[in-house]
């Protein structure tokens, strides 16, 4: 099956944005919608202070989910 470990990379991306501190970049951004006010990362991956990313994932037949990771900090 195609695409069965996709989710497991997307949270491997999700961690690793948490943990380096840079947010990769959203593909396939061709033109911006102007009645849409986002932070999309067109111009290449930027450096952020992530303190949480979330992970979703869609299947066939209606299978979804998500997880959220928070950046752990030691108080």
């Amino acid at each position: 099956m195609e695409g069965g470990a996709a989710g497991a990379i997307e949270a491997v991306a999700c961690v690793k944005a948490i943990t380096d501190g840079i947010v990769p970049p959203t593909i396939n951004y061709r033109e911006k919608d102007p009645e849409l006010d986002l932070d999309y990362v067109a111009e290449g991956a930027r450096k952020a202070d992530v303190k949480y990313a979330m992970s979703n994932n869609f299947g066939f037949g209606g299978h979804n989910g998500s997880v959220i990771f928070k950046r752990y900090e030691d108080d």
